[in-house]
């Protein structure tokens, strides 16, 4: 199985390039790193984890993930570089494809590309996004990069016919939708992206089978899983093999380089 890590890259952790020499030096297969544009102070959304008062600091200091990546992109040859996630309703769509596709031929087609709705509403409708309808936004977004990335000449509700280069490398890069499991999430799923990536890994095998079905309905191969932010262990790994899963992406904690690394070595036993 594959394994990969995350952290909340911010101004206060380790350089986000150090982790990435880190982990490819391991043996690890990817590293992804999150997204929030900024934090309103208001606090209206409630953390939702629900298990302390108030947000982790790492959430108010988010590196931009994009250009976290292209630290870590020059600082390794193979490691493969995901956004996890990329908030894409809150994003100009044209702007984010050149970022991406820019990423993804410097790095010679490393990208990964992790997208999801969002949780903090304030944050969402600072970007002019109403909550109910981040989801279409989002939709719309990533289909509209998609057609930059893949077309000679792109065109797509909002822009007209145009050109875009560079083009990333092995053609647009693979996306996968963050959230847990439902109807609305694996319709997105099976409409536009390689597959799913539900946070921690739990309830997988119950959701499967409506993936399947999904994934069946729009005619088209089963979608990859892809445990985010999972605390692996040997036999959860195992578990997760037998499903069928061929990558998992570890959480490592934000911090120093004294706490991150002790951890990323003792994931590096399950590689």
């Amino acid at each position: 199985m594959r394994l990969g890590v995350t952290m909340f890259a911010t101004d206060l952790s380790m350089p986000v390039q150090d982790l990435a020499r880190a982990a490819e030096e391991r043996g690890f297969d990817s590293l992804y790193v999150p997204e929030h544009t900024h934090i309103p102070i208001s606090r209206r959304t409630p953390y939702p984890a629900g298990d302390r008062p108030t947000l982790p600091e790492e959430y108010s200091h988010t590196l931009d993930p994009l250009v976290a990546l292209s630290f870590a992109a020059a600082a390794t040859t193979r490691l493969r570089l995901g956004t996890g996630i990329l908030l894409a309703a809150q994003r100009d769509p044209i702007v984010t494809a050149k970022a991406v596709a820019t990423l993804d031929h410097l790095s010679g087609g490393r990208v990964v590309v992790g997208v999801g709705f969002g949780w903090n509403v304030e944050e969402i409708e600072n970007h002019g996004v109403p909550y109910r309808r981040r989801r279409e936004v989002a939709r719309r977004n990533v289909l509209a990069m998609q057609a930059l990335w893949r077309d000679e000449v792109a065109s797509f509700d909002g822009f007209e016919p145009s050109w875009s280069w560079p083009k990333p490398v092995n053609g647009p890069p693979p996306v996968y939708v963050g959230g847990a499991a439902g109807p609305k999430l694996f319709a997105h799923v099976a409409e536009y992206a390689a597959g799913w990536m539900p946070i921690g890994g739990s309830g997988i095998r119950a959701a499967l089978p409506a993936l399947r079905e999904a994934c069946e309905k729009a005619g088209r191969p089963m979608a990859e899983v892809i445990p985010f932010g999972t605390r692996p262990t040997r036999e959860k790994l195992d578990y997760f093999a037998d499903l069928g899963i061929e990558e998992a992406v570890a959480a490592l904690p934000s911090g120093p380089r004294e706490v991150v690394l002790p951890i990323l070595d003792a994931y590096a036993a399950y590689r």
